[in-house]
């Protein structure tokens, strides 16, 4: 290939990707799909602007080198211990469901074991980039079915890695022997070692002297040489480039410089897998499909069936209810990238017949293609379904409780917080939590809980929604609370109904649906910001709490709608332009502490005068200038915002008391007070 055919492809791919993102921008579409359908128009069966696929190929291997780069910096131990169950429980049983329903059906299709094996591999993975993307725009990452998928997902990710060196196993290029199998595991292993090793004691080291230079272009370099070394290493070693690339993402996820790694790696990563996913679409063969509708088409459904089943499996038999296995299945019905990434290292040892590999890449994109429909379509059939829960499971709670209590909906950060308050004072309430875990340790502090879903009537009827005074939802799945809301009016049209979301535009909706309050995160934000700043400028509490009121007055309406004039009180606009009163107590270490008023020269110093001192219990109004003021004392003090923020400065200061009256001149810009 010349140099001028090398760019006029590169120009092609570049400028496809660049329309496709914006596209998909537009209209809400995952990027990734659209890449995968552009490679299909692009590639040799359609518009034929890149006329031979294997002008690409090393591009699209670049690109799993970065792909699986980024895996290994996201794969942090941390994010690990926290989905851990859902990991190690939920990500085993999905896989081991998916690969033995996979491999017994390619056997009895014909196949060889070891193709049978190794078909069963491609159809464990998901697609990590594609789930991702649909659940953070659907602002599901928090909620119950986000968490899932992602633990599932991050398990399949590693399985990857196993997968690519058992892959020449099963092809027979390595011996097949239970001590050839253990000798190449031990290897694996061997390298995984030596590269923690690395981890801990050079790269660290390594990644200070890059940081330290302070310079921009030597740290991406860096970045380059780390995951491209490491991909070159492995693959000298026998093992894949991905292999590589994904231990040193894990080396460089364990450093404190990752997150600013990833933001130097980030648009190379995009950059490349977009090519790669551009050239996975150009696999696809158009006339073969056209030729075989029928057969891609029931290969297509097979492939949603055994993975719709066999993660439904793994995550009812975590305890889930139905609600979030059935969406949690549809999510990740697909194929997944890396799977083609396996297919790859499988093609190139003969493991699956042309016209099965070309089976399996077009149902694979269009299992991909069909996904924002399951994604969009799972909530809904997930409330058409019959309830299949486990209310006897969901626990007990004393029925003296359930009178004018408060009902809990979800047990995060702010569903104990409330808790721990209302349990404090005294208040009934009962809570209602989906994570089998969470239930089980709350139960054996003595909470009041019950494992369930809000959004099935027997759940709330369990908790006792028709005597409940108050529901609070805390959770963050928009759609369940959607559900849960209107239920729980249906069944007690009298109660208040509090939500949180994190979103503005969801406010309305919910209230429509019928919550009599609606906590937007984000603006709760911007009014603790603007409390705190007003109470730095001294700004009396009063005036405050009822500009605070304005602002959640209406729904947030000022907030939301920025530019409608006020309700900005004037009260605030005159205490912002006039002077102000605020006191000062004077500490063992503050300036004055055993001076006399006329040795503080506070007035002379700042502006700002002394009206009132204040000592224990009696009160010295205009105090006269020979008052010797003691470690304790109260100062009421008078002046603009800048000489009391200047005055609050100077007393902070640690000087000693006797050089006070030599301190004659004014400063002529405030000091920030010590905090």
């Amino acid at each position: 290939m010349t140099v001028h055919e090398f760019l006029r492809d590169a120009v092609v791919i570049l400028a496809a990707s660049t329309l496709v993102v914006l596209v998909s921008q537009k209209i809400r579409f995952p990027s990734v799909v659209g890449f995968l359908l552009t490679g299909v128009l692009i590639g040799p069966s359609a518009l034929g602007l890149i006329g031979e696929v294997e002008r690409v190929e090393i591009f699209a291997e670049i690109g799993v080198v970065f792909l699986l780069f980024s895996i290994g910096l996201e794969f942090s131990l941390e994010r690990l211990q926290e989905i851990r169950r859902i990991f190690f429980a939920g990500g085993s049983l999905q896989s081991v469901l998916t690969l033995a329903a996979g491999a017994a059906i390619a056997l009895a299709a014909g196949l060889t074991l070891p193709r049978s094996l190794f078909a069963g591999f491609l159809l464990v993975l998901s697609s990590t980039a594609i789930v991702l993307k649909l659940y953070s725009d659907r602002r599901e990452l928090d909620a119950p079915q986000g968490k899932v998928a992602i633990g599932i997902l991050l398990f399949q990710d590693f399985l990857i890695v196993p997968m690519i060196v058992l892959t020449p196993v099963l092809a027979g290029a390595v011996e097949a022997s239970a001590g050839q199998v253990a000798l190449r595991f031990l290897l694996s292993l061997a390298v995984i070692g030596a590269v923690f090793l690395l981890a801990r004691y050079l790269m660290p080291r390594l990644l200070y002297q890059i940081v330290r230079t302070q310079v921009r272009e030597i740290l991406v370099l860096g970045a380059l040489v780390i995951c491209l070394g490491m991909a070159w290493f492995t693959e000298s070693l026998g093992f894949s480039l991905a292999l590589g690339a994904f231990l040193a993402g894990i080396v460089i996820s364990e450093s404190e410089y990752s997150h600013q790694v990833v933001a130097e790696v980030v648009p190379f990563r995009d950059v490349f897998n977009s090519v790669f996913f551009i050239s996975i679409g150009m696999l696809l063969d158009l006339q073969f499909v056209a030729s075989h509708a029928p057969a891609v088409g029931r290969l297509t459904l097979l492939i949603l069936v055994i993975k719709i089943l066999g993660t439904a499996g793994a995550v009812a038999l975590l305890s889930y209810p139905l609600r979030t296995v059935t969406i949690t299945a549809l999510s990740l019905a697909q194929i997944g990238e890396f799977s083609f990434v396996l297919l790859r290292v499988g093609q190139q040892h003969g493991m699956l017949p042309e016209e099965l590999y070309q089976g399996f890449i077009a149902a694979a994109v269009l299992t991909m293609m069909l996904t924002p429909l399951l994604v969009a379509l799972a909530p809904d059939l997930a409330d058409r379904l019959p309830d299949m829960g486990r209310t006897g499971d969901a626990g007990e709670v004393p029925q003296a409780v359930l009178r004018d209590h408060v009902i809990v909906v979800g047990f995060g950060v702010n569903g104990r917080n409330l808790a721990r308050v209302l349990r404090e004072a005294s208040l009934r309430y009962v809570v209602i939590e989906l994570n089998a875990e969470a239930v089980r340790l709350a139960r054996r502090e003595g909470e009041p809980i019950l494992f369930g879903d809000s959004t099935r009537w027997e759940i709330l009827e369990h908790a006792g929604i028709r005597s409940a005074r108050i529901v609070v939802f805390g959770i963050s799945d928009l759609v369940a609370v959607r559900r849960s809301i209107r239920l729980a009016r249906e069944l007690n049209p009298g109660v208040h109904i509090i939500v949180r979301t994190r979103a503005v535009a969801e406010i309305e909706d919910l209230r429509a649906h019928g919550a009599d309050e609606v906590i937007a995160a984000e603006f709760e934000t911007s009014i603790e910001i603007f409390t705190r700043v007003l109470h730095r400028l001294h700004i009396p509490g009063n005036i405050i709490r009822a500009q605070t009121r304005a602002l959640r007055g209406e729904d947030y309406r000022m907030l939301r709608v920025p530019s409608r004039e006020g309700p900005i009180s004037d009260a605030l606009v005159r205490a912002l332009a006039a002077g102000i009163t605020d006191i000062y107590q004077l500490g063992p270490e503050s300036v004055g502490a055993g001076a006399s008023i006329r040795e503080l020269a506070l007035r002379k110093q700042t502006g700002a005068t002394v009206i009132a001192v204040v000592r224990d219990q009696q009160v010295f109004t205009n105090p006269v200038p020979d008052l010797r003021l003691q470690t304790g004392d109260c100062l009421v003090m008078v002046g603009s915002h800048v000489e009391i923020e200047r005055a609050f400065g100077y007393l902070d200061r640690n000087a000693e008391p006797g050089a006070i009256s030599e301190q004659n001149e004014p400063r002529s810009s405030p000091r920030p007070a010590a905090s």
